[in-house]
């Protein structure tokens, strides 16, 4: 391929994994980015930032109130919100500018400016306001172009962002106060975990939510065994309540309800945080110039080798199909330049995890219950509690469960489904099982070390086939 010949659009963790693993096969790579720094929305306002802000406010509110059964007491515990914020953006900076190291390490070039496709085999970078380099406006050849631009907050048609008292996940992720009453509206991971993050610093939290449970996507036990711990931490959670409108009134938002049997409230907040979903980033991105035409859900078509209906155009990440999870978006970006590079192409696509990051944690990978049922699979069923587990006595955490699902004859592991501490630790194992086709009895036949969190994993494996020893 010659010089400059693979742009690819998008600096965040599919773009920028896709730029390295295309320079490791020897290819000449362009990386346009429209945000100051790399990294996305993931590094910049999203996971890394968020999960700083949950670590955080776990250590401020185990030093207030989960220290007296470890015999450990403390004095007045004081949040120094402003200095909170200094290390989440300390971590960002750290990660933006070891990204921007990198880049120059592969050799890899980054142009600032807003990339577009400009009909077949071209990109054209538009100039952002105020560039100094000069790098953008120009155009580029481009016989292979990766989009990877990610997604956006999708705002409620009655409650548009106002960056203030109506706000997405980003600023909900700087506040430099702690809100009074924050209303979350969405119970998906964003909202539960800003919604912990908030609760947890002193704000009274509302979240509300359309459908009857959390987390629509995780395994309905799983997530009510989530619903039970988060309630006991303050967290209110209105569960088949639609929201129907909103205004502001003076320094509140006054948010109109529906609850579940028609009844109807209306609730004031301080701030409200909007967190229903995403949607991909395409305006502008010059998709009509090659003939790409989105779904109904913004979402742009590919095929087995994530390429377009446009010939050398190629789409990863949020843009396709798929959970909007920064994981997937970066096996998909070493997947497409393996294939631009000429290597094969892909085989089944593995089993991506998900993992929301609230007190205690919920991970999952592969199938849940309900999913194996509907498409007519046999399952049988191992569970194991963490109240059992020496490591979770030990460590004071012993909320959540493990499920396993099996199928009936073949043994064959078909999800795993946590709930409890360090899941997202835990999660790693049953998705490197899953991704080999490892059975219920090659899993049982590990040896754990103990006393760790993993014997649990274990415990539920055994008791698919009724052997487990601890329950």
């Amino acid at each position: 391929m010659a010089e400059s010949e693979l742009v690819i659009i998008g600096a965040g963790v599919g773009g920028y994994v896709a730029a390295i693993r295309a320079a490791q096969l020897g290819l000449a790579v362009t990386l346009v980015e429209r945000r100051p720094t790399l990294g996305g929305t993931c590094l910049n306002v999203g996971c890394i930032p968020s999960k700083a802000l949950l670590e955080s406010s776990e250590l401020y509110a185990g030093l207030r109130g989960g220290l007296d059964e470890h015999g450990i007491g403390v004095g007045e515990v004081r949040l120094d919100l402003a200095r909170l914020m200094q290390r989440k953006e300390a971590i960002v900076r750290q990660l933006t500018e070891g990204l921007a190291g990198l880049m120059k390490k592969n050799r890899v070039t980054v142009l600032a400016g807003q990339g577009r496709l400009d009909g077949p085999g071209r990109v054209r970078v538009e100039p952002l306001p105020g560039d100094p380099a000069g790098a953008a406006g120009r155009q580029l050849p481009a016989a292979a172009v990766v989009l990877a631009t990610g997604s956006e907050p999708v705002p409620l048609p009655f409650l548009p962002f106002d960056g203030e008292r109506v706000v997405s996940s980003t600023e909900a992720l700087a506040f430099d106060q702690v809100p009074g009453r924050l209303i979350v509206i969405g119970a998906g991971a964003v909202g539960l975990e800003l919604g912990s993050v908030w609760r947890r610093l002193g704000a009274q939290v509302t979240v509300v939510e359309l459908l009857p449970r959390l987390l629509p996507w995780a395994d309905r036990q799983v997530a009510s065994a989530l619903e039970r711990a988060l309630k006991p931490q303050g967290i209110e959670l209105r569960l088949a309540t639609r929201v129907t409108g909103a205004r502001l009134v003076g320094a509140e938002v006054l948010v109109s309800l529906q609850g579940p049997k028609g009844e109807v409230a209306e609730l004031a907040a301080d701030r409200v945080l909007v967190a229903v979903g995403r949607r991909p980033c395409t305006a502008g991105l010059g998709l009509e110039t090659v003939g790409i035409v989105p779904d109904a859900g913004g979402r742009v078509p590919v095929d087995a080798d994530l390429q377009t209906t446009a010939p050398g155009v190629y789409a990863i990440g949020d843009l396709v199909a798929g959970p909007m999870l920064a994981h997937k978006a970066s096996h998909e970006g070493v997947a497409v330049a393996e294939r631009i590079a000429g290597q094969p192409g892909r085989s089944e696509p593995a089993p991506i995890p998900n993992v929301v990051y609230t007190h205690p944690e919920l991970a999952a990978v592969g199938l849940t219950e309900e999913e194996a049922r509907e498409r007519g699979l046999t399952v049988k069923i191992g569970r194991s509690l963490f109240r059992g587990n020496g490591r979770a006595l030990t460590l004071g955490q012993v909320e959540g469960l493990v499920k396993v699902v099996a199928e009936v004859g073949t043994n064959r592991l078909l999800g795993v489904h946590l709930v409890g501490p360090r899941a997202s630790d835990l999660i790693a194992e049953a998705a490197v099982a899953l991704a080999h086709g490892v059975t219920v009895d090659g899993l049982a036949a590990v040896v754990h070390a103990h006393p760790t969190l993993a014997e649990a994993l274990h415990e539920a494996v055994l008791d698919v086939d009724k052997r487990a020893i601890h329950a």
